[in-house]
């Protein structure tokens, strides 16, 4: 066989590989809040969410998997991480929603199965990789520039906000950066 038609058909049998690979964008598998949360301090696992909460928010956290890196077609991957902190030093909090939205505001990922208690000054955090697969080094691009998470928090007593804001951080080469986003407060719980 010629080498041009050797190239060609092993150029074929690498992208057949490659066909049969699950996409970059596939989310991993969830994890129950138990196998994510369950052996972490300052954190009670409960059955359900208390029924007589006198606070609470539902607050929304721009993030951002990617952002433009100096033209429209060329994206920096980024490290997201999603840090929940009471900041109450005397009573616990309890998270009852945790949902990652892509920028089209579809729910990619839904990180609590039950709710999940934060004692007094506990701190707790999710992290959306930049590479879904780091063998294979491929991006995680599920989430985009307009990537989100829903929060939702109550309290059964009155109690100081909690401090809920995402990290952003990336290094190629010898080029890094990272910034903060806070939440914002899409809604207050009426008792």
């Amino acid at each position: 066989m010629p080498w041009k038609e050797r190239l060609i058909s092993l150029s074929l049998g690498m992208l057949s590989a490659c066909a049969a690979q699950t996409p970059a964008t596939s989310p991993s598998p969830p994890l129950s809040a138990q196998k994510r949360f369950g052996d972490r301090p300052g954190i009670t696992l409960l059955a359900a969410a208390p029924s007589s909460a006198v606070q609470g928010q539902t607050l929304y956290v721009p993030v951002y998997s990617e952002i433009f890196d100096s033209e429209a077609d060329r994206t920096f991957q980024l490290t997201v991480t999603l840090s929940l902190r009471n900041s109450d030093r005397d009573q616990p909090i309890t998270i009852t929603t945790l949902d990652y939205y892509n920028s089209g505001g579809d729910r990619i990922v839904t990180y609590l199965d039950t709710p999940i208690q934060l004692g007094p000054l506990a701190s707790t955090e999710v992290v959306v990789d930049s590479r879904m697969d780091r063998s294979a080094n491929r991006s995680n691009t599920t989430g985009g520039v307009g990537a989100n998470f829903i929060v939702e928090w109550q309290s059964a007593v009155p109690v100081s906000d909690p401090v809920v804001e995402a990290v952003m951080i990336s290094t190629a080469s010898q080029q890094g950066m990272s910034f903060v986003s806070p939440a914002r407060i899409i809604e207050n719980l009426q008792p």
